[in-house]
């Protein structure tokens, strides 16, 4: 027998196992506020149903656009809600996987490209995004003239970690932790958030989580905002940077725990002696 033959093709998920990659796929566009079509929908039923495989459901999207192309000014941005649904389905049922910046730079890549001019692309320039969970604040990204060399290092760190001795407590809120770091260098002007998930949910599954259960899909939102307080601080109004939001949500991903995870909760609120501190050096100025 030759080393070759010892392989097997991967072949197509089960029929629950698809359920779960659309349901993640469609959940994750709530990151930017986005809404896959009717089509879409019934798209996925399809293959769901087994009617259909990933490759031809994602070959009838691509194929609806070409022949339905939508109006540059269409601020629903429905095509790439369909698309990058379609093509997150797609990767989560791939079992491959490579913990390098090569492999996180390739998802934005197949996710975006035709979308995005610079899909795969890292960004050129400095970014601030106003933050609904921060009032109106941003987190500071890193800057442009540093991202490769960031990516790197934090890949590096990573890889030369070991896991071996750690509880699965200990475990999950160190693998929060550099995701957590992966979103805040984010590496690409649109599409960071979808594409630190679906990087995190093949990285997982590296580890042996099973990762086919309904909280991506439900709290896709609620992800991002905790990725948010995980990466600010304003120390004069007393709000400092928690894992706390994240730790819940991997805690609901991995152990099965059942934390409440609400948005208003993660909503930065001064504490009331930093309030009174900032007022005060305030009236003294």
């Amino acid at each position: 027998m030759t080393d070759l033959e010892n392989y097997s093709a991967q072949g197509e998920p089960e029929q629950k196992e698809r359920g779960y990659l659309w349901d993640t796929a469609i959940g994750l566009q709530q990151v930017d506020g986005l809404k896959p079509s009717d089509y879409l929908i019934a798209t996925a039923n399809e293959n769901i149903n087994g009617n259909i495989t990933l490759a031809q459901a994602n070959t009838r999207i691509e194929s609806y656009y070409k022949a339905h192309p939508v109006q540059i000014e269409d601020e629903s941005r429905t095509e790439e809600a369909d698309k990058v649904s379609a093509r997150i389905a797609q990767m989560l049922a791939e079992k491959t996987f490579s913990r390098s910046p090569p492999e996180y730079i390739s998802i934005h890549r197949r996710l975006f490209a035709g979308i995005y001019p610079f899909a795969g692309k890292i960004r050129d320039y400095n970014i601030s995004k106003s933050e609904w969970v921060l009032n109106g604040a941003t987190v500071y990204y890193a800057s442009a003239q540093s991202i490769r060399e960031t990516l790197d290092y934090d890949f590096l760190q990573e890889n030369s970690f070991h896991y071996k001795g750690l509880s699965m407590r200990e475990t999950i809120e160190h693998i929060a932790r550099f995701v957590s770091g992966l979103w805040q260098i984010h590496a690409f002007g649109e599409g960071n958030t979808r594409t630190t998930a679906v990087f995190a949910i093949k990285y997982l599954r590296t580890f042996g989580f099973d990762v086919t259960n309904d909280i991506f899909a439900a709290n896709a939102w609620y992800f991002r905002n905790a990725l948010v307080r995980a990466n600010y601080n304003d120390f004069k109004i007393g709000i400092h940077a928690t894992q706390e939001y994240l730790d819940r949500f991997f805690g609901n991903l991995l152990l099965g725990e059942k934390n409440k995870l609400l948005n208003r909760e993660l909503l930065a609120t001064p504490t009331e002696n930093a309030t009174i501190l900032r007022d005060v050096g305030e009236a003294n100025q």
